[in-house]
């Protein structure tokens, strides 16, 4: 058997060669390892994307189900308020008749007259009294409605914001 002796020059140069080779392997893994990181962070990033895309929509879906609701409620007061309408009108008509009656058994034409003002006073009351009724209910309903709009843009600036986010650390990290 022939042995071979190496020299102390050939044992450094190849105890070198074998360093380089393992820090070229060790680099290998390490970038292969950076890079896998990155897509998972970039796939994690496209997912945030989406569920803030859904999360949006859901919000928009919401806040037109409550303008849905107010327009609802408004539909409802405006029914009220022609009612509160219709109502005078129709005792007006019946009044004019009770007043065609009444003016035959009265014999003055001043107690008349007194009758018909205070019909009127108490008509223009409660017709005032509704007004200030439905504006009040009006006032109301358009808080929430811009409560619920700015609740919702900011929530949206939100998401965007943390989509934004995660897509500059997917940029870094590439």
């Amino acid at each position: 058997m022939a042995t071979q002796t190496q020299t102390q020059s050939q044992r450094q140069a190849a105890a070198k060669r074998g360093a380089a080779t393992r820090k070229r392997n060790t680099a290998k893994r390490s970038a292969s390892a950076t890079k896998a990181s990155a897509r998972r962070t970039q796939k994690s990033a496209s997912a945030t994307t989406r569920e803030a895309r859904r999360t949006a929509k859901q919000a928009s879906r919401t806040a037109e189900r409550g303008l849905d609701a107010a327009a609802t409620r408004l539909g409802v007061i405006g029914r009220q308020a022609e009612r509160a309408l219709l109502i005078p009108v129709g005792a007006a008509a019946t009044v004019g008749e009770k007043v065609k009656e009444t003016a035959r058994t009265y014999s003055s034409l001043d107690r008349v007259a007194r009758e018909l003002d205070r019909f009127e006073r108490r008509g223009a009351r409660a017709l005032n009294r509704r007004q200030r009724s439905l504006a009040r209910r009006r006032r109301d309903l358009e808080h929430e409605v811009r409560s619920a709009q700015r609740n919702i843009e900011n929530r949206a600036d939100w998401l965007r914001a943390d989509a934004r986010d995660a897509a500059q650390q997917v940029k870094r990290l590439v």
